[in-house]
């Protein structure tokens, strides 16, 4: 989630809904100028006993935090505590319960992106061999409760914490127990943002899917494949969820706009503090009749704020991020962003990949989305068929993308061998949840303990 670093003060206040539209604007580049930003998250374990470590004990993740120091990190700060650090590979964050974020810089290629993954995991676990920290690669904590769990010491968390469960059930577990890849790309126009949105939203379900990897709660399978994306469903209904106003004709971005505006608030950030603002409206607030800050209107850093408040399965900021992917190891860091490069940084492959589900429905798009999270590859495809039959056709797009945009490494080298783990997964057929089933069942003997072993970074 996002660390709070600006200072909204110095922001220009907004004076019309016009304002709103052209910040979408902002982000447009020319393709030279696409870069790739990835975000990654992972569990932070005590090795002696697997517990979560809290924010200030001895070996916590205060220390964990200014163990990175060593490495040219700079700490962020909320008041007097570090909440954050940023450097030359973007910045370190963390999520609600300690979930260790790394916010990838805006990079060229996968080349780079996967050596940038390579420095983080390196510097945490070594600073994780000093402390006795390990580092757990899943999309949801296989054995903790919620009680199980600390929370970090940061303002906007406190008021999610309060308003989660006034909207939904699993809002916390989103919160605490869960982890995720996401792909942050550029876009060149509106019409460019709308189509990669598409295909994006379109397809979300397949990302889920191939990176499945969430099937324990509290010790015991809980029946899914993606417990994480099925927490979505059931976390606030008015900021998740597949947007079916993406897909209607004149869609861009004076609609997500409105969208946005009709997201409720969570917080106005202000003089080092996150105001109460949980379920208010910003077009109150643009009108200067926000109940919490009578008479003041937002600024642009407001509206930046407010739109990392929704979470639906593809976002838009200046940027659009693809959020549909649970935790995993080192390869299939580097194979989401690859996933999504060959898909959208190509117009050739972008426009192969919308062919094949432009004529999906409404009904057709929600039944994929909510079946995958139970069947990954095995659920029912529009028209007929299972997901897996088309999930081969996905990645040879994604292939001929990746080779189109010709980038190589020094050993000559393209970025097509970052699709190899996902590759794996169709041809076999068995995503990684049900693999780690598969050994619960059998060499495990239902000892879910065995996954920090096995899974760990």
């Amino acid at each position: 989630m996002t660390t709070k670093t600006a200072d909204p003060q110095r922001s220009p206040i907004i004076e019309s809904r016009d304002q709103l539209i052209a910040s979408f604007a902002r982000g447009e580049k020319p393709a030279e100028r696409w870069r790739i930003g990835t975000e990654h998250e992972k569990f932070v374990y005590r090795t002696a006993d697997h517990g979560a470590p809290d924010y200030a004990s001895p070996g916590g993740i205060r220390d964990l935090l200014a163990d990175l120091t060593r490495h040219g990190w700079q700490p962020v700060t909320e008041g007097d505590t570090v909440i954050a650090l940023s450097g030359r590979d973007g910045s370190v964050s963390l999520e609600p319960a300690g979930q260790f974020e790394l916010s990838g810089a805006p990079l060229d290629n996968l080349h780079q992106t996967c050596a940038e993954t390579g420095r983080h995991l390196a510097q945490v676990k070594e600073a994780g061999e000093r402390l006795g920290l390990g580092f757990l690669g899943l999309g949801m904590w296989p054995d903790k409760a919620r009680a199980d769990l600390p929370v970090m010491p940061k303002g906007r968390y406190d008021i999610m914490r309060r308003h989660m469960p006034r909207v939904g059930d699993l809002g916390l577990d989103m919160m605490l127990r869960t982890c995720t890849i996401q792909v942050n790309l550029d876009y060149a126009s509106e019409a460019d943002m709308a189509q990669k949105f598409r295909v994006g939203l379109a397809l979300q379900p397949l990302a889920t899917a191939l990176f499945a990897n969430s099937p324990f709660t509290e010790g015991k399978p809980n029946g899914k494949l993606s417990y994480r994306s099925h927490i979505w469903s059931d976390t606030d209904p008015a900021r998740t969820g597949m947007l079916p106003f993406v897909f209607e004709d004149g869609f861009g971005y004076e609609r997500y706009a409105d969208y946005m505006l009709d997201v409720p608030m969570y917080f106005v950030y202000r003089e080092g503090r996150y105001i109460d603002a949980a379920g208010l409206s910003f077009r109150d607030f643009l009108k200067g009749e926000l109940s919490v800050l009578p008479g003041e209107k937002p600024t642009l850093d407001d509206w930046t704020d407010h739109l990392s408040t929704a979470f639906p399965e593809v976002r838009l900021k200046t940027f659009l991020e693809m959020r549909g992917a649970d935790g995993g190891p080192w390869n299939r860091i580097c194979a989401l962003p690859a996933l999504w490069v060959g898909l959208l940084y190509d117009q050739g492959a972008l426009d192969a990949a919308w062919d094949l589900v432009r004529h999906w429905t409404l009904d057709e798009r929600q039944a994929l989305r909510d079946a995958v999270p139970t069947l990954a590859l095995d659920a029912p495809l529009p028209g007929g068929g299972k997901l897996r039959d088309i999930a081969g056709e996905v990645l040879d797009i994604a292939h001929r993308g990746l080779a189109a945009r010709g980038r190589l490494n020094a050993a000559g080298e393209n970025e097509t061998g970052f699709l190899d783990p996902l590759r794996e997964i169709v041809r076999s057929g068995v995503v990684p949840a049900q693999s780690l089933l598969d050994r619960y069942h059998g060499a495990w003997g239902g000892d879910v303990s065995r996954v920090y072993a096995e899974e760990s970074f």
